[in-house]
């Protein structure tokens, strides 16, 4: 036993199933899906039971407004010298549709079952084919949470390496400043500067950047001032 007798089959054991070439929501839910040539075939032949049912009911409108307007005919004619002629002529085209009318009932009363048959069969195809799909994309999804926790784990890490990193960059630069001086940065080259970006240790207040603005300015006008004092007492004397 297959999938489709053991599960789907059964679930849609007295469901009223929408025609699935007239519903819209099929056709969204089969976007980007490839569907299999066994079920082109059954929705090119729902589709073409679906436009002969429509033929068949348009021409039995047809056919009974014929016979209809045949027996108003028969009626009027009855006081006519060759009524008896007429009325032969127009009852044998009444049973001409009569005929007609019988085989499209019959036809019309055959029609919703295939359609039925044909319909259920494209919808367990549709369930067979949504099943491999949502499957294939769970698989997927496990897949990729678990390369994004994986990634999120070694972020972390490296977030770490990397401090330590400026930690010790900072330390190494810190000593050979001491011992050999300013020139170090010139003896190795040095593209990093921490005093850029220093590591400040937990519980230490951040070192506050001097605003150049905010400066301390020169005190030039006491000093001119006081210069001037002394021209005065220079002149006096």
């Amino acid at each position: 036993m297959s999938r489709t007798d053991d599960v789907f089959r059964p679930a849609l054991k007295g469901k009223k199933i929408p025609i699935i070439s007239l519903d819209n929501k099929w056709y969204k839910l089969m976007a980007g899906i490839d569907h299999t040539p066994e079920m082109i075939e059954k929705e090119k032949k729902l589709k073409e039971l679906l436009k002969q049912q429509g033929k068949v009911n348009n021409e039995l409108k047809s056919i009974r407004k014929k016979k209809a307007a045949l027996m108003d005919k028969i009626v009027n004619v009855m006081d006519e010298d060759d009524a008896e002629t007429k009325q032969a002529e127009y009852s044998a085209s009444i049973n001409e549709c009569n005929a007609l009318l019988d085989k499209y009932q019959d036809e019309l009363l055959d029609l919703p079952s295939q359609i039925n048959e044909v319909n259920i069969s494209l919808m367990l195809d549709t369930m067979e084919v949504c099943y491999d799909v949502i499957k294939e994309k769970t698989e997927k999804e496990k897949e990729l949470d678990e390369w994004i926790a994986g990634i999120r784990i070694e972020l972390k890490k490296n977030v770490v390496r990397r401090q330590e990193c400026k930690i010790k960059i900072q330390q190494m630069y810190s000593y050979m400043h001491d011992i050999f001086g300013p020139e170090v940065i010139d003896i190795f080259d040095m593209q990093y500067n921490p005093g850029d970006n220093p590591i400040v240790p937990p519980g230490s207040a951040k070192p506050k950047k001097s605003d150049p603005e905010t400066a301390e300015k020169p005190q030039t006008d006491s000093v001119q001032g006081n210069s001037g004092q002394n021209d005065s007492g220079n002149t006096e004397n």
